[in-house]
């Protein structure tokens, strides 16, 4: 099976990269994307255009809306929604589907989502908590936007790559999973409540019992 391992910046996965080279694990291209929606369209467009993975997989930390989700709680995000794409009509955020640029249903949008159409999980994660994800260029961090996202979309996380990859895929029609660990709370930003480290080491444990899996 020939698998693509993408993240947003190497140090999210950077204990299963050396873990990798340890294993010898055959088949597996990395692709580290840079952060946000433009640098991981372009670079899967790039990657996409010469290869084709039977498996792409995302990897990465991610903040929560849900405090029932436990800081380091790895959970699988199946839907997709752009945060903060549209135009700004008075003091009411419209997203493109509002303003009628963008029409429910057109490809690879399922009405208004991305949503991942890959079902045959891997035993390794059939027990994680499944999400909707909401990507936005500009994490959150006060309470009026924080309120609009989830007034709106209903997210459970948030990322900045999240969107991006699963457009890429439903485009190309490559089977994809996308893997996110929770490092924080979606609030008023206090980087001090966060834990890092926890949602780093428990994304690449996952991880590598997917690989191990699926190897």
């Amino acid at each position: 099976m020939k698998l693509l391992l993408a993240a947003a910046t190497e140090s999210e996965i950077k204990s299963t990269l050396h873990w990798l080279r340890e294993e010898n694990y055959p088949d597996v291209d990395v692709l580290v994307t840079g952060v946000g929606m433009m640098a991981t369209a372009w670079e899967l467009g790039r990657y996409f255009a010469r290869h084709r993975p039977d498996l792409a997989i995302q990897a990465g930390i991610a903040g929560s809306f849900r405090h029932s989700w436990p800081l380091g709680e790895t959970i699988l995000v199946n839907r997709e929604t752009l945060g903060d794409l549209g135009a700004e009509d008075n003091q009411e955020f419209r997203d493109l589907f509002d303003i009628g640029l963008w029409q429910p249903g057109m490809k690879p949008f399922t009405d208004k989502e991305l949503i991942n159409t890959f079902s045959l999980f891997p035993e390794s994660l059939q027990g994680l908590p499944q999400a909707a994800g909401v990507t936005v260029n500009t994490v959150s961090g006060s309470t009026a936007s924080i309120a609009r996202l989830e007034q709106k979309y209903r997210p459970d996380v948030e990322s900045m790559e999240g969107a991006a990859f699963h457009y890429s895929c439903l485009i190309e029609q490559v089977p994809f999973l996308q893997l996110r660990t929770i490092s924080n709370y979606v609030e008023v930003r206090d980087k001090s409540r966060w834990n890092i480290p926890l949602a780093v080491k428990n994304l690449n444990d996952t991880l590598q019992a997917l690989l191990t899996e699926l190897k």
